[in-house]
């Protein structure tokens, strides 16, 4: 594929109209390329993940295979693929193989309506950067993200192991708790936007206007704070990962619900979807609240920043930043608990996402100007995180309290263990049998019958 291929297009945002005219072989190019870049992403994720993390904690991580240790995943990958495969005795066989394929298989397809740019040509056909949109796309990636599940839970109920079965049950309870949270965080976006397409969600996103001369904000990252906020926590427990990451649960499960798959292809399968959703929930994010592949100020003031193929590097730029993110708090919090997994996605998330929904859905249904109404959904949103931010200080004193409390209940009862007259009440001596542990005869104290 030479250069003089690639001719630059207009630059023109694509619409729901601009998708399903691609020849056959275009549409083959961009799924191989989503596939491609998936895969390369994967071994190019899990290498910038060791190497961060090993800088965070002063060290080198990989440095021997290859160029800065770039070989590294490579020769891992190789290793999973040619290593033996063990099945165990007791397993489900078809339940156990299907297991890793149903997790896979989704997190590769939710990619196909995330767009990278805008409309371009390519040898003399012009189409969208982007391999298809529907009026429902991001209903895709709910749904694809749902699918996942089942390989999860398959894979714990297949390897027929106590520990497996346990992560299979806590991802089953997990995804239905910040899976709904995540879907009323996007419920902001449609009201605002007034579509569920992802390429008239990035088209709407392109000027924000202006208050006063004042410009203001385009990315619904800054609008809608509070949703985009709660949507960067749900993706954290919708892809497993720290500290989320309780059906692995090393120190209480083994591993979870892969405990029972050897080192082998089947292993890497779960590997591959793991980073392949953190990719996806990272490209939707983008989408959603950080401008899709449009260029960042002071960048967008550059006229041909989001003409041709240049917002492709945008995209790629933001993507890198936000799985730096996600390998950031990997680095910097510890698990939580499972009950305080639940009771935030319950009691936390899903209520303040209802307010914010309603709030929103007012502001909306109100006639007012585009300018002002984005003022005020600017200062809404801060009160919103605000009170949000108020609550975790309170939550955070009370929980020190509580703590304070159930040491000194335990201090005490360590005191009445030690002496038990200490309280005040006088405890009498208990005229019981007597028990010798070698033969187990009984001795009766004297004046009993």
């Amino acid at each position: 594929m030479t250069p003089q291929a690639f001719v630059l297009a207009d630059g023109a945002n694509p619409t729901l109209a601009d998708f399903g005219k691609d020849p056959l072989w275009l549409s083959i190019i961009k799924a191989v390329f989503i596939f491609v870049f998936l895969m390369l992403g994967v071994l190019f994720g899990v290498w910038f993940e060791r190497k961060l993390i090993s800088r965070m904690q002063h060290r080198y991580g990989p440095n021997r295979a290859g160029k800065f240790g770039l070989l590294q995943t490579v020769a891992d990958g190789l290793k999973m693929g040619l290593k033996e495969d063990i099945l165990p005795r007791t397993v489900d066989k078809v339940v156990y193989i299907l297991a890793p394929i149903i997790i896979a298989v989704p997190a590769f397809l939710s990619y196909s309506i995330i767009p990278f740019g805008p409309m371009v040509s390519i040898f003399g056909v012009r189409t969208p950067l982007q391999l298809t949109d529907l009026p429902v796309a991001v209903l895709v990636v709910l749904a694809m993200a749902s699918i996942g599940v089942y390989g999860i839970v398959l894979a714990g109920w297949g390897s027929r192991s106590p520990y497996a079965v346990l992560g299979g049950l806590r991802s089953t309870a997990q995804v239905i708790s910040y899976e709904i949270a995540m879907g009323l965080s996007f419920v902001a976006v449609f009201l605002f936007a007034g579509t569920l397409s992802t390429s008239e969600i990035v088209a709407k996103q392109a000027s924000g206007g202006d208050w006063h001369g004042i410009p203001l904000p385009s990315w619904y990252a800054i609008l809608l704070i509070p949703s985009f906020l709660i949507y960067v926590i749900t993706m954290l427990g919708e892809t497993n990962r720290v500290p989320f990451d309780l059906p692995e649960g090393e120190g209480e499960l083994v591993g979870g619900f892969h405990t029972e798959y050897s080192s082998s292809l089947k292993f890497a399968m779960f590997m591959l979807a793991e980073y392949a959703n953190v990719l996806t929930v990272s490209g939707l994010c983008i989408t959603l609240f950080l401008g899709g592949w449009r260029a960042p100020w002071p960048i967008s003031l550059w006229d041909g920043a989001n003409t041709g193929w240049w917002p492709m590097l945008w995209f790629f730029i933001k993507l890198v930043l936000a799985f730096a993110f996600f390998i950031w708090v990997r680095a910097s919090l510890p698990r939580i608990r499972y009950d305080q997994l639940m009771a935030f996605g319950w009691k936390v998330l899903i209520p303040l996402n209802l307010a914010w929904i309603l709030l929103v859905a007012t502001v909306r249904a109100t006639r007012i100007a585009g300018e002002q109404r984005s003022l005020v959904m600017i200062i809404a949103a801060v009160v919103v995180v605000g009170v949000l931010a108020i609550y975790f200080r309170f939550d955070t004193v009370n929980q020190r309290r509580r703590e304070a409390k159930a040491a000194q209940v335990e201090a005490e009862f360590e005191q009445l263990r030690a002496e038990p007259t200490a309280g005040g009440f006088p405890v009498p001596a208990l005229d019981l049998p007597h028990y010798h542990g070698v033969n187990g005869r009984k001795e009766v104290p004297s004046g009993t019958n």
